[in-house]
Order: C-alpha cells, then structure tokens, then sequence
C-alpha cells in the first residue's frame, strides 16, 4: 500500500483535492489517504467547507505519494518557507508527486520542477508561471508527466492526471475500472487541451 499525502491550505480548490482523491483512492487497498496541512487546525476550502488533517507538517515528510492542489491561496501559502521546506523534502524521496492547477506553480516554486516540464490552469497561465521561470512550462496539456512529476491543468484536470498515476502505478486496467466505477469520461490523451486555445495560449 502507498502512502499519500494530501496537502490542503486555506483556500485550496474543492474539485482540485476531492477530484483526484476520488481516483487516487482506488479500492481502499492500492492507497492511504492522509490529509497533512500546516497544523492540525480545521482548513477551510475556498467554498468554505472544512477538513480537518490527519497530520502536520512537522510529524513527517516521508510518503510514497503527494498531491498539492490549487487554488488563488496556493501562491499566499508558497510565501511560508517551512512548507516550502516541507514540499521540497516530500518531493525529493516520494514516488510520485502531483499537483493541480495553481498548485503546480507552488511546487515550481518550490525549485524541483527547474528543467522538468509541467503546465497548470490555462485561464491563469500567462500571470503565474513566471512565479516559476525555470520550470519547462508546456502551454498545451491537459496534464504532464516528467519522471516521477504529474502536473495538471486546472480543476478537473486533476482527476484525469490522478487516473494516469493510477494507471502508473497498478495497471491500466485498474484506472479504467475507477473510472468507470465513478461513471467518469477519462481523457487519456494528455495533449487534448481545448482551454489552451480559449485562453489564446496556442
């Protein structure tokens, strides 16, 4: 079983994190679910909804799996320099590590995505990505891989990219059946981005 965590910040994106978490969660046997933020304190979404942390960042930074969702917030919470250490120490031994919308541009920020390429939300794209000017920025991509990284573009991108980790990491066969299991249309083919195009982009 994989460890995973899922880190939420005041503010973060609701479909950002319960999107891939649907996916991510597999069959409750594949992944465990862990909830870490800053402190243990209740952490409201930006609809206002509240989830309480399993762990704080101060407990560990060792997992086999991490996600950072989006969200406006997510460039507020990359002004504190003990998550930033947080993300960078989680980054450099997980297996994988994933990001949603403006939460890639956290992680960018973070310096391990310098020379790795990665895209977000296409609707914010031009103001936020030179926030982290030595990533390989792709401006058309539903998600991206490179290496252990999955970056996705915004929102509901993120279940997309969350299936194509599954998929990864336990059989393409496996990700077809969460798929379908949650009667969601996955678009496998990362490079069908129609938004790129809608927010001139390409």
């Amino acid at each position: 079983m994989k460890t995973l965590a899922a880190f939420v910040f005041p503010g973060f994106e609701t479909l950002d994190y319960f999107g891939p978490i649907e996916m991510l969660g597999g069959y409750g046997q594949e992944t465990e679910i862990i909830t870490v933020a800053r402190t243990l304190d209740p952490v409201a979404s930006v609809h206002g909804q509240r989830i309480v942390p399993d762990r704080a960042i101060t407990e560990t930074d060792r997992y086999d799996l991490l996600l950072i969702p989006g969200g406006d917030a997510a460039l507020e919470a990359a002004k504190d320099p003990a998550l930033m250490d947080w993300i960078r120490n989680v980054s450099a031994t997980a297996e994988r590590v994933m990001a949603v919308c403006t939460g890639t541009v956290l992680l960018g920020m973070t310096g391990v995505l310098d020379g790795h390429r990665a895209t977000t939300n296409k609707m914010d794209f031009t103001a936020t990505v030179p926030l982290a000017p030595n990533v390989d920025w792709v401006k058309e991509a539903r998600w991206v891989q490179d290496g252990k990284f999955y970056t996705s573009s915004g929102v509901s991108a993120g279940m997309d990219m969350a299936l194509a980790v599954m998929a990864d990491l336990f059989g393409m066969e496996m990700a077809d059946r969460i798929a379908l299991g949650s009667e969601y249309e996955w678009h496998k083919e990362p490079s069908r981005d129609p938004f790129a195009a809608l927010a001139g982009l390409v």
